[in-house]
This record gives C-alpha cells, structure tokens and sequence, in this order.
C-alpha cells in the first residue's frame, strides 16, 4: 500500500480540499475491504473511513462525516479519500488500510495491513 497525497504533498489552508490516494498490490483489491486511519502527534490512532468489499457499505468517524468521502477505483487498485472543508485538527499522519473484516458502523478495528503514511497538515 502507498499513498500520497496531492501534487502539493498535503499542506492546505483550513477550509480547503485535499485528495488523499492509495495505490495497491500483492493482494487482492476487488475483494478486500479498505479504509483510512490518522494519527496525529500524542494522540491515539483513530479509524477515520473505510468501505466494504462485499456490498460498498461505508463507515465515517464521526469527525469527518459530511467532511470526508471515501472511495475506491478497482480497475486502478486505487483507494481514495476526498477532504472538504479541512480543519485545523485535521493535521495527521494518514494511512491507508485493508481490512480483513470491516466492523459495521467503526472503522477502528479489523484492519491487518497498513501503509506508510502520509502527512496532512492543515493551517489556519
């Protein structure tokens, strides 16, 4: 998994866009579940959005939800993850994840293989 973010390397303004992505291989894409998780300076590891294989379904933490979208391009091996109106506290290292079992409604566990991050920071 390896993921970057943007042509600027993942510093916006606050209320800005960011379009985080996550190419794939080794595994099988169409089949696995995938998701995102953050970690900022101190605090803990916080599953952020991921998505079932299975039927689409899609989970947000609740800090991000209407914020956030997550979605996934299986001809590509591609995972995305669009950021609206970033905020501050926002500012994290993100990885992208497959899932061997998305648990309904969280994202924070269930995930076996993570990628090696990248940085989002967020000015106000």
């Amino acid at each position: 998994l390896r993921s970057a973010a943007g042509v600027w390397g993942g510093l916006v303004q606050a209320g800005g866009s960011l379009r985080l992505s996550c190419a794939a291989s080794g595994f099988n894409f169409d089949y696995s579940g995938l998701g995102w998780f953050r970690q900022a300076p101190g605090k803990e590891r916080e599953g952020v959005s991921c998505m079932s294989s299975v039927d689409g379904s899609t989970y947000y933490a609740d800090s991000v939800k209407g914020r956030f979208t997550i979605s996934r391009d299986n001809a590509k091996n591609t995972l995305y993850l669009q950021m609206n109106s970033v905020r501050p506290e926002d500012t994290a290292v993100y990885y992208c994840a497959r899932y061997y079992a998305i648990v309904t409604g969280t994202c924070d566990y269930g995930a076996d293989y993570w990628g090696k991050g990248t940085q989002v920071t967020v000015s106000s």
